[in-house]
């Protein structure tokens, strides 16, 4: 069995550094179960372990370990083990905050070209869920998009596809329907040769039967939603770049039930670029939007341009952002003087609690 990497993604760009090491071949991951990859080669795919570079590098940052959609370089012992030597850098991250107190990031998958925040229309869409989302897909540098799945069970998807240009200023809303096929034509250029699509959303909103869908064959289990709330049940437990027939992949994630944001803020303005231009044409810059003669942004609230749940959703994303923060800050300080690695040390007071948005 051969695969064309250039149909998977592979470019003059990343054979660069394969040129610095002429030793070795390189691959895609497919998949990780417990440090042992999966990887797309030319010759096929291989079972590859993590090499020694690999894994010291992994020892101070957790997020260096391969995942899914990582460019990998393979080396292959006498004794025919094959091993993962080096991960290439990523040009796009997926990445969510870990549950604990040392908020650390887990990258759910790299080097997507976008990143689709998939929602079902039934029974009613969570506006919240998607500007959590469409937060986190900014901030890896991909291109967002919002797919709407289960179309055929609403009585008219077109109007909530256009009740969610609110929620998705400038970000395309694609209305599909896995089981009939329909609205998917819109969606294949996302996964043409060279291209990788991301797919993030709760479990059961149709994640797998999309990824089915384009694939034009079963790879993915799926299982039927409930009939009493109309959700569906978890399916897809790891994550999984599928590469797709005539070139393209997609990278199934696991349904999340949390996705906490780090603290980079640039994905939550892009996410709410609406809000970021009503703060910037308030009248003192630092306006905190309470009580500030020139609000933009009260003004905006009074008039009904911006509605109170979509301020208070980006309140408390910005909320968690700021403290999350402060966390990396008081954990990069506390290692420069030789604290411990993970940055905690005994506060004198405990920290407000951060939700990292449950589902």
């Amino acid at each position: 069995m051969t695969i064309d990497l250039t149909a998977l993604g592979w470019d003059a760009g990343r054979a660069a550094a394969l040129g610095r090491r002429p030793d070795h071949r390189p691959g895609r991951v497919a998949r990780v179960d417990r440090g042992i990859c999966t990887v797309l080669a030319a010759d096929g795919p291989v079972r590859a372990s993590l090499g020694g570079g690999v894994l010291a590098a992994a020892a101070g940052d957790l997020t260096r370990l391969p995942c899914a959609g990582d460019w990998v370089l393979l080396g292959t012992w006498p004794d025919r083990r094959v091993t993962v030597e080096a991960v290439l850098p990523r040009r796009t991250a997926l990445v969510r905050r870990t549950a604990g107190r040392q908020a650390s990031g887990q990258v759910l998958a790299a080097n997507l070209d976008a990143v689709a925040v998939v929602e079902p229309v039934h029974p009613t869409p969570d506006l919240a869920r998607i500007e959590r989302l469409l937060a986190v897909a900014y901030e890896s540098g991909a291109r967002p998009l919002v797919v709407l799945t289960k179309i055929d069970l609403a009585p008219d998807p077109g109007a909530v596809a256009r009740h969610l240009g609110a929620v998705a200023p400038g970000v395309p809303v694609l209305a599909v329907s896995a089981e009939h096929g329909t609205g998917l034509d819109d969606l294949r250029p996302e996964v043409a040769p060279g291209r990788t699509l991301g797919l993030l959303g709760r479990s059961g909103a149709g994640k797998s039967s999309l990824v089915n869908a384009l694939a034009g064959a079963v790879v993915m289990p799926t299982q039927a939603i409930r009939g009493s709330d109309g959700k569906g049940r978890h399916t897809t437990t790891w994550r999984s770049l599928v590469p797709v027939p005539g070139g393209g992949a997609l990278v199934d994630t696991p349904g999340v039930r949390a996705v906490g944001l780090l603290d980079g803020a640039g994905g939550l303005d892009r996410a709410f670029a609406d809000i970021a231009a009503l703060a910037a044409a308030c009248r003192y810059a630092d306006c905190a939007h309470t009580v500030e003669p020139g609000c933009a942004v009260r003004s905006a609230l009074r008039s009904g341009e911006l509605t109170a749940r979509r301020w208070e959703s980006w309140c408390r994303l910005q909320r968690e952002v700021t403290v999350e923060s402060r966390r990396r800050q008081a954990r990069l300080a506390a290692e420069r003087r030789g604290g411990r690695r993970d940055g905690r040390r005994r506060p004198t007071r405990p920290e407000p609690p951060v939700s990292p948005g449950g589902f």
